[in-house]
């Protein structure tokens, strides 16, 4: 397969969201960062030399560049498949290709916080530039693909510094802290479990500890998750099993899963409970779908707040960072436009290129012929500069139907030709260079 920084590589996106698949694909493609260089060597094996794989909780895709998408995208999926392994899993029905215009769309709505499950999110960039920085030391990160990996993180920018969508996220994480407090007091003493490591939860996490938790805990299904998660937030890790057991250590529980069976039912609060002596407990569930079985809120004793009742306690929270993201959303928009604008721009520099050192060769060799006399210099390269076109333009008049037709209004557009009353072609004044 041809490299994707020949002439005419195109932008791709390959990959599967939290829309588009379950959350046990997602866990069965996640790469550690320590294992993304050895992906990214088996995409360079099948011909792919210019990507990124960015491998989050909410989405795995590979960001691409690529002169022929459509073979790149079954090499990519390939991959994809090798990761699954010998599995019942269906991978196609969940997994999408995206080219061109929408693939751009994809890798700055991804970048700006406009496509995770919590919009907004501020992590999200961070994994983005985590996700680059590791191909572009693997050598796999050059030419179109960096150009967009930096508009990327314009548009990013422009988002987070135009709309307020950056601050719902905040006030979220900020409203579970003053819950926190008003359960328990003073967070010194607190201990804090968190279950899943989505991005929410993360955010939740980091201000419990910034506000003085005095002991995190963090578990998922997938060990190595866990892991990750426990080094970046520098906290304590157990297997998932052991969740039941260690909510009896924990004044504050944040879920952030989002699998479609309930990681806390009744019976694990009803003996954290007991085993506490029913001091109280704080649940935070920020996942989608919920991690908290509802009817916990019977429970005396267990106070469960869910995304939903986070956002009213930040005033109409949904509505309104529904509002920033389709504000979001525009400002990605004209941003794609203006991008693929000035990308097929750059496609005809080649081209330019070329038509100027061919003139300059001629303008060198009539000189140097004129010996000094302008007129004839002029002259003769008024003379070399129309004589192949002549030539073809007199071709045409006696080959295909239409070919003369169209060297005609090729010659009319490129050198914006327009006739005189008279019938006769001249140059518009507005020609200058």
């Amino acid at each position: 397969m041809e490299g994707s920084e020949t002439l005419g590589a195109r932008p791709l996106v390959v990959g599967a969201n939290h829309r588009s698949s379950s959350l046990a694909l997602r866990d069965r493609l996640f790469v550690e960062d320590a294992d993304i260089p050895a992906f990214l060597n088996r995409l360079r094996a099948k011909g792919i030399d210019n990507a990124v794989l960015l491998s989050t909780c909410d989405r795995v895709e590979v960001l691409a560049s690529h002169s022929d998408p459509r073979n790149a995208a079954a090499s990519i999926q390939a991959c994809f498949a090798d990761l699954l392994g010998n599995t019942d899993v269906t991978l196609e029905s969940q997994c999408y290709t995206l080219v061109d215009d929408r693939a751009v769309e994809q890798i700055f709505a991804v970048s700006a916080s406009l496509d995770s499950q919590i919009v907004g999110e501020a992590q999200v960039l961070g994994q983005v530039k985590a996700a680059h920085r590791i191909a572009r030391e693997n050598g796999m990160v050059s030419g179109g693909l960096e150009t967009l990996m930096q508009a990327a993180y314009s548009v990013a920018k422009r988002v987070r510094s135009e709309t307020a969508i950056g601050e719902r996220p905040v006030s979220i994480a900020a409203a579970a802290v003053d819950l926190a407090r008003g359960v328990h007091g003073n967070l010194s003493s607190a201990k804090g479990l968190l279950i899943g490591v989505g991005d929410m939860g993360h955010m939740v996490a980091e201000h419990l500890v910034a506000a003085g938790l005095e002991r995190l805990t963090v578990t998922h299904p997938l060990e190595v998750r866990a892991a990750i998660l426990a080094r970046t937030l520098n906290c304590h890790r157990i297997g998932y099993d052991d969740r039941a057991e260690a909510m009896a250590n924990a004044d504050v529980v944040v879920t952030a899963l989002g699998r479609h069976d309930y990681a806390v039912n009744t019976d694990m609060i009803k003996s954290a409970l007991k085993t506490r002596r029913m001091r109280p407990m704080l649940l935070v569930d920020v996942a989608v779908p919920g991690d908290v079985d509802p009817a916990i809120n019977r429970i005396d004793e267990a106070f469960l707040f869910e995304l939903t009742d986070l956002e009213r306690i930040v005033i109409d929270g949904r509505a309104s960072r529904e509002i920033e993201a389709e504000a979001g959303r525009a400002i990605v928009a004209a941003e794609v436009a203006a991008f693929q604008a000035e990308r097929a721009g750059r496609a005809a520099v080649p081209a330019v290129k070329l038509l100027r050192e061919h003139a300059e060769r001629m303008r060198a060799e009539v000189l140097a012929k004129a010996g000094g006399d302008a007129e004839k210099a002029t002259r003769l390269l008024l003379s070399r500069l129309l004589h192949n076109p002549s030539i073809m333009l007199r071709h045409a008049a006696s080959g295909a139907p239409g070919e003369l037709e169209a060297l005609d209004q090729a010659i009319r557009k490129l050198f914006q030709l327009e006739d005189d009353p008279t019938g006769t072609p001249v140059a518009r004044k507005d020609d200058e260079i």
